[in-house]
């Protein structure tokens, strides 16, 4: 009887070291991704072309981040939809951290606010990481336009409505929308034209093709500069350093009218917290050096750096917000 126990004491525990054993097997993975990472290459994917402001900020981070992590971090460019395909790549990615991309307002919340049917689910199938940067947008109109300030250009619109156009880098696009938001909190009757692009609108914009147009400031800043075009209000809560002398929307009485394209760090949904945490100490890390800073500032990018749930929580934010622009302008894309 006693060596009857013994032999069953020793297949139970055999048994539940088994068990034990393939637990710990299961468990290792995860550990060792969040223990390791990153050991290998990140991929940083920009979901436009190169030499766009989201790209340009990207490049900068993301070099910095190399130095801090020890890994490369390589740009991936993937243009297409406004943004869309490119962050769709990141949400449908592996969640072990080397897929990431620094994508927009466009593709994170105006998307999500007026397309039936998206790839992906923002607030589902991508994990916040950090906000990077902030870029107001700027309204500028052409030098053949007589209004000087935004109390003379809305008188102008109201004095002949339907007849000044605004041009924005596409339908559904941040200036897009920040043209309807002043359309309807200046009670003026002001055309959309869309492009594909900022360049294209810009373009026109000097050719007295169109009157006005909301854009990145960055796109704007050398014609503004050169006299070119005039501008007239920004949509930051405070003036900018590169233009100081160009009042604030809110400034010139249209508080309501706050327009800032933004751009975000994000990874797969299913990412390990630790791996998210370590990314996120890296993109504030290099976002808080001063050559990062030197670089984006003179780009008209105002850097963040938060926390994920905190970065989570203004995507969030961002779709409430743009999602009532849209419905009140009766804009819908997509099916």
């Amino acid at each position: 009887m006693q060596r009857y126990m013994q032999r069953y004491m020793q297949r139970s525990m055999q048994a539940f070291l088994k068990c034990l054993f393939a637990a710990l097997v299961v468990m290792a993975p995860a550990e060792a991704v969040a223990q390791g990472f990153p050991n290998k290459p990140i991929k940083l994917i920009v979901p436009f072309p190169p030499g766009g402001p989201n790209d340009i900020i990207a490049r900068v981070v993301g070099q910095k981040m190399s130095e801090i992590l020890g890994q490369p971090v390589l740009i991936d460019n993937r243009g297409g939809a406004g943004g869309v395909l490119g962050t769709d790549a990141v949400a449908k990615a592996s969640p072990d951290g080397y897929t990431i991309a620094i994508t927009s307002a466009g593709a994170l919340a105006i998307s999500t606010s007026m397309q039936q049917k998206l790839p992906y689910d923002s607030l589902k199938d991508l994990k916040p990481v950090t906000l990077v940067a902030t870029v107001p947008e700027l309204l500028v109109v052409a030098t053949s336009v007589p209004a000087k300030s935004m109390s003379e250009l809305i008188a102008l619109a109201k004095a002949k409505p339907g007849q000044l156009n605004f041009a924005s880098s596409g339908p559904g696009s941040m200036p897009h929308l920040a043209g309807e938001l002043l359309k309807i909190s200046a009670k003026i009757n002001i055309v959309h034209v869309p492009y594909r692009g900022a360049a294209p609108a810009v373009n026109d914009l000097l050719g007295q093709q169109v009157q006005m147009v909301f854009l990145d400031l960055p796109v704007l800043l050398p014609q503004v500069k050169t006299g070119k075009l005039r501008p007239i209000a920004v949509g930051s809560k405070t003036r900018v350093p590169t233009l100081p002398d160009v009042p604030t929307t809110a400034e010139v009485g249209l508080p309501e009218v706050r327009a800032e394209n933004w751009y975000g760090m994000v990874a797969p949904a299913a990412t390990p917290p630790d791996v998210v945490a370590k990314l996120n100490k890296a993109a504030v890390e290099a976002m808080k050096d001063h050559a990062v800073q030197e670089k984006l500032s003179s780009q008209g990018a105002t850097l963040v750096g938060d926390t994920p749930d905190a970065f989570a929580a203004f995507i969030r934010s961002e779709i409430d917000k743009w999602s009532g622009v849209a419905k009140a302008a009766g804009i819908k894309i997509g099916g």
